[in-house]
């Protein structure tokens, strides 16, 4: 059997060619060659459809250089390509529409964060584990919310890292406080607001984009930081859904996310749960419950969207201990693992998806 091709499909940050994940990369490269992986990065961009041939990011571990080469299209390809409100994401739509069934594509996208809600809220086994959701359409969206809860989030329908959230607290019967982050992840500080301003205000903020609103879990540590767990999951080279691990994230003074791109931090899982005064015992049964769920939340949607090999998912634990999904990431980082201190997650989160690319491939080859 001849060395399996993997293409990591990725998209440029700018014009000026530059990779967000270029360290990450080059360690699957590393990584495949060590299993007889053959891998390269490319992206829409750099392909050629009339000659097919791809002028691929090559690293060679002799020189520890970054080259291109004119490559043939691999066996494999890993989707990285991240949501993007440019031509080059553009792109990356119609390669994925004209390569749809040419190829063996380790992962596909999902849906929008409402539509895996709608799909998760209809499986009575995960009811309770998901914030109640709902589509902002106008303010009675919100006061419905605001009336049940005593904190809620108005958050984009798509979107990653933090951006364009906003929580809303209720302080009386017409006085409320508003703090969040804009599209471009900077803190607004925490603001006092008369019923009279919110309407105007969050109709503003939404303009005309899909927005949701959703139920507040309460996530706010001694310190009035506010966190929330990173669960990845990862086909590994059984072809099987397994934890690969999962960290805490505290957020920065005055965020009301956690995200590490908005100046959150990492800490192991279990640090965060000692925090929170649970027992050794409890801190058990959390974990065991955070890591079924996930598993169950990733096949169910692989079930339903198609060929997935990893999935991030954003963890609220309260202080009961009970377990929210807050949302799915099909496009994961693997830094947190780094930052927190567990570098057995962090190899293995970079490791599984060549082992189940290998996998994929002699499964395949065994049964053409």
């Amino acid at each position: 059997m001849s060395q399996p091709v993997l293409g990591i499909l990725t998209l440029y940050m700018n014009d000026k060619k530059q990779l967000e994940e270029r360290h990450i990369y080059q360690k699957m490269i590393v990584e495949g060659q060590k299993m007889g992986l053959d891998v390269f990065v490319f992206t829409p961009m750099d392909v050629h459809h009339e000659k097919k041939l791809i002028h691929s990011l090559q690293f060679d571990l002799k020189s520890k250089k970054w080259s291109r080469k004119w490559r043939s299209f691999p066996n494999l390809i890993f989707d990285r390509g991240r949501i993007q409100k440019n031509k080059r994401f553009e792109q990356l739509v119609k390669f994925r529409n004209r390569y749809n069934s040419s190829f063996t594509f380790l992962n596909r996208p999902i849906r929008d964060k409402w539509a895996i809600y709608q799909l998760l809220s209809s499986k009575p086994r995960f009811r309770p584990h998901l914030p109640e959701t709902a589509i902002f359409q106008n303010m009675s969206d919100v006061y419905r919310f605001m009336r049940n809860y005593s904190c809620v989030y108005v958050k984009p329908m798509q979107g990653t890292g933090g951006r364009g959230i906003l929580r809303v607290d209720r302080l009386g019967k017409e006085l409320y406080l508003i703090q969040g982050r804009t599209l471009a992840r900077k803190i607004i500080p925490a603001q006092k607001m008369h019923k009279a301003r919110l309407a105007p205000y969050l109709i503003r903020w939404k303009a005309k984009k899909n927005y949701l609103v959703q139920q507040g879990i309460e996530i706010k540590l001694p310190n009035g930081r506010v966190h929330d767990f990173r669960m990845l999951v990862q086909k590994n080279g059984a072809g099987k859904w397994a934890v690969t691990g999962c960290a805490g994230r505290v957020g920065p003074p005055r965020s009301v996310t956690s995200n590490l791109h908005g100046g959150g931090h990492a800490v192991p899982m279990n640090t965060l749960l000692k925090l929170a005064s649970h027992s050794e015992e409890k801190r058990v049964e959390i974990r065991r419950t955070a890591e079924k769920l996930s598993i169950d939340v990733a096949a169910t949607l692989e079930a339903n969207y198609g060929a997935l090999c990893e999935l991030a998912l954003d963890l609220a634990i309260d202080p009961s201990g009970k377990v929210y999904l807050l949302e799915v990431n099909p496009k994961p980082a693997r830094e947190v693992f780094n930052q927190s201190g567990d570098p057995e997650a962090y190899r293995a989160a970079i490791a599984r998806p060549l082992e189940y690319a290998m996998w994929l491939h002699k499964q395949k080859a065994a049964s053409s």
